[in-house]
């Protein structure tokens, strides 16, 4: 089997090989090293620009996906149709017609969160790339009636943060994220969430959004997948780098040591890196906080996992039991990043179909055991529609909802992007073809001008984006739900998909794709 990474060169960390086409399969390094080569390779530039080149690049502008070929992924299963039946319509070919699948749903202990779609943007906390697209990710988010998560570390990153006794009690970028979902929402539909870190956990993030802005739903965070240690991004400011330290940030190297100051005005280096602490998971102390968010005003409560070991799973799921959590988010490996260790992105962690396998079979158990299963949600790369199908059937019927952060993004930069160029009066020729104004060119536009009137001149284009991704994926998992007659999510179960690999049947316990049917097959033929 050929190996499953790229060794050494990767578009993410702006490196390659100066014998691509003649390289060794175990380190990654070119057949013949050469005395002069001037270091394209990732090993050459960690010569001159060390833990630099850890990071995908370049920062602020970029989200990164890892690279890792893993053995198994969600195209090792099928979507099984069928010709007969209907479920959530009477079985009618007048009725049964792909329009009428709703993919609308309600999660919570309660049920009292309702969605038009089933998506969650999960967490997209205070890099850059996320900051400069907020506007559209809100607005994006709320018109579809999805679920949008406020990362870690915003009010922490908010240069215009008040802190009183060492908490927040104002962020002005805070603000605006809400502010920017909830001014375009709609009938009761979606969610913000604000997320929590350790250094958020200590700011009094979560207190100051419930009782001074009204935010109903809060997020514990474990981890995500792309990394297993915490939050950091790059800072070009001393003063700034200095703030964060006082905070209680780490930040390296150290922004008050002269010896550094002098190096960084100097240029020897041009950005020093702010890191979140490591998360310490303990029962006793995680059902506390629970218990003080709940007091605190909190309506419901989420917490996020990453691709820690089984172990750490099985803790996930027991303790969202245990404190009847309102949904647990599972991140397999993979997944996406605004900024994570390159290579500990591509090697780290379960992947996505393993970790969501495992997902399954725990909350089942608890499940028999007569115990209380949280709604669930699995992230982990997923970007169209077929994939949130077979998420949702392979966790069905504990999964309710999709977990996705790149797609969404990119959705709203393209969106951004072309708005500016339609401003401009500076059209791309691949997209003039289609128009030279919004409503032209964003397919889309016409319904949304019709809904909101004059308020659509105040939509951001970001925002139509994102709106205009999440109809294709609605539409296109109507018409996947359809073709298998399940005219309803709640229908949604594992029978809807088939295992077209061994390894991956093993993996999932979904059947292999010839062994689906077996008994009803027998049934069928030898009937008289």
């Amino acid at each position: 089997m050929p190996s499953l990474t790229k060794l050494n060169r990767s578009a993410a960390t702006l490196t390659k090989n100066r014998t691509e086409g003649s390289v060794s399969p175990f380190s990654g390094m070119c057949v013949t090293c050469v005395d002069g080569c001037i270091g394209m390779c990732e090993i050459g530039k960690s010569a001159y620009r060390g833990h630099e080149v850890l990071y995908p690049q370049p920062f602020g502008i970029i989200t990164a996906g890892c690279e890792k070929d893993y053995p198994v992924d969600l195209s090792h299963f099928s979507i099984m149709g069928t010709a007969k039946g209907a479920w959530g319509v009477p079985a009618d070919s007048d009725k049964a017609t792909f329009e009428k699948v709703s993919v609308e749903t309600k999660i919570g202990r309660n049920k009292d969160i309702k969605l038009k779609v089933p998506f969650v943007i999960a967490g997209m906390g205070s890099t850059n790339v996320a900051r400069q697209n907020w506007a559209g990710l809100g607005g994006g988010a709320a018109i579809s009636g999805a679920i949008l998560t406020i990362g870690e570390n915003v009010c922490g990153m908010d240069d215009e943060t008040e802190l009183k006794n060492g908490r927040v009690v104002r962020s002005p970028d805070m603000e605006f994220r809400i502010k920017s979902y909830r001014d375009w929402q709609e009938k009761g539909y979606g969610e913000v969430v604000v997320q929590a870190n350790v250094e958020d956990t200590r700011l009094g993030v979560q207190e100051y959004v419930i009782e001074k802005l009204g935010v109903e739903t809060v997020e514990l965070k474990w981890g995500q997948g792309a990394k297993d240690i915490g939050g950091e991004v790059k800072i070009k400011s001393v003063k700034k780098a200095q703030a964060l330290k006082k905070k209680g940030y780490i930040v390296l190297p150290d922004p008050e040591d002269p010896k550094i100051i002098a190096a960084f005005e100097k240029g020897s280096f041009k950005e020093f890196e702010r890191h979140s602490r490591l998360g310490m998971v303990e029962e006793e102390s995680f059902m506390a906080r629970v218990a003080e968010l709940r007091k605190a005003g909190a309506k419901n409560i989420f917490l996020k996992t990453g691709a820690y070991r089984p172990a750490d799973l099985a803790r996930a799921v027991k303790y969202a039991s245990k404190a009847k959590l309102d949904l647990l988010t599972v991140d397999g490996a993979g997944g996406g990043t605004g900024m994570s260790p390159w290579r500990m992105m591509n090697e780290w962690g379960i992947p996505t179909v393993e970790i969501w396998s495992l997902t399954w079979k725990y909350a089942d158990q608890l499940a028999k055991q007569g115990e209380y299963v949280p709604d669930l949600a699995f992230a982990g790369g997923i970007t169209f529609e077929d994939q949130i199908f077979k998420a949702l059937a392979l966790g069905a019927p504990y999964v309710k909802l999709v977990g996705m952060a790149r797609s969404p993004l990119a959705a709203a930069m393209v969106g951004k992007t072309i708005g500016g160029r339609i401003a401009d009066g500076q059209i791309p020729v691949y997209v003039e073809r289609f128009g030279n104004s919004r409503e032209e060119i964003f397919v889309t536009a016409p319904e949304l001008k019709h809904h909101f009137g004059d308020r659509f001149n105040d939509l951001p284009a970001g925002a139509i984006g994102v709106y205009t991704y999440f109809e294709r994926l609605n539409q296109g998992l109507r018409q996947m739900m359809a073709g298998e007659r399940k005219f309803t999510l709640e229908y949604l179960s594992r029978d809807d998909i088939a295992a077209v690999t061994k390894e991956a049947a093993d993996i999932s316990g979904i059947p292999f794709i010839t062994d689906v049917d077996k008994d009803e097959v027998q049934k069928i033929l030898k009937a008289k």
